[in-house]
């Protein structure tokens, strides 16, 4: 579907193809990656299905502000991406797109999702405020900090809070344990993708938790990976889910089991294949999580 998307919007105008790659529209796992635990918010706040006006903004909400985080990220890495094979070919990086051009892209895409927060309450309105600096910051995070997956995991996280908000317009404590499991998976899996650029990032000094764990990696991920199925564990405790949800933190194990074994010889493009396949995992504790409160 996403390719068709994207072949319909490149035949409107020759240079469409470079702002869909500017946006990622042609790369959709970052959107996957952020919607699931939004719609995992998104149920438990509403003990099932949320209000169809809240659920509408904030699918709409994912896309654009995956689509502005990538933006932002590739002028932020403007003068590295070209020194990177992975994403040499990347429209700033080669020119195809100025600087000027990427921040009204920016502008634009987060100037429409404010909008769309607009259409909630007062509270998601003041968070949105933090998620916006957090993915305003993560692109620069790289350059001081061995810890940038980290301040992804913050800022992809943010939309949980916000879901809750919009939805019950309260924070409860418990919607914390949900944040903190998805922070901890999402330092995992982008720990996975950090490793398929970990040489060129250290010829050129970029830092990465990739960098960081050495090669005590695998076991760092792994141990990331069970305190947020451990996380994820006791939100079922919390909310007194049921058999479908745990079939579905059972199904991420397992995908977090072919992780593993797709890694173990820290070859570039078997890491990506394990990045890649968070999206099922994610997936699947969704489809419990929804079922559960179905068939409850």
């Amino acid at each position: 579907m996403s390719g068709l998307i994207t072949r319909t919007l490149a035949r409107l105008h020759p240079r469409a193809l470079d702002f869909i790659q500017l946006m990622r529209l042609d790369r959709p796992i970052g959107t996957w990656l952020l919607l699931w635990p939004t719609l995992w918010a998104l149920w438990l706040a509403a003990a099932g299905l949320p209000d169809l006006r809240v659920l509408v903004i904030f699918v709409i909400g994912v896309f654009l502000m995956r689509a502005a985080g990538c933006v932002i990220n590739d002028y932020a890495d403007r003068d590295i991406d070209g020194h990177v094979s992975r994403t040499k070919q990347r429209p700033l990086a080669t020119g195809r797109i100025s600087s000027r051009e990427a921040l009204i892209t920016f502008g634009i895409l987060v100037g429409i999702s404010g909008l769309l927060v607009l259409l909630t309450n007062r509270l998601t309105i003041q968070l949105a405020f933090v998620g916006l600096a957090l993915a305003a910051i993560y692109p620069f995070c790289k350059r001081f900090t061995f810890y940038p997956q980290l301040v992804l995991g913050a800022a992809f996280s943010w939309a949980i809070p916000m879901a809750f908000a919009a939805q019950s317009n309260s924070l409860p404590m418990t919607l914390w344990l949900l944040y903190l499991a998805n922070l901890l998976w999402t330092v995992a899996y982008d720990t996975q993708y950090a490793m398929c650029d970990r040489d060129d990032d250290l010829m050129i000094g970029v830092k990465s938790t990739a960098i960081l764990f050495g090669d005590a990696d695998r076991l760092i991920i792994g141990l990331l990976q069970g305190l947020a199925l451990f996380c994820l564990l006791l939100v079922g405790s919390r909310f007194e889910l049921g058999l479908y949800y745990y079939l579905g933190l059972l199904g991420m194990l397992l995908g977090f089991a072919w992780q593993q074994w797709l890694i173990r010889e820290r070859e570039a493009q078997a890491c990506l294949r394990a990045f890649l396949s968070n999206h099922w995992a994610g997936l699947l504790v969704f489809a419990g999580l929804a079922l559960d409160f179905w068939l409850h």
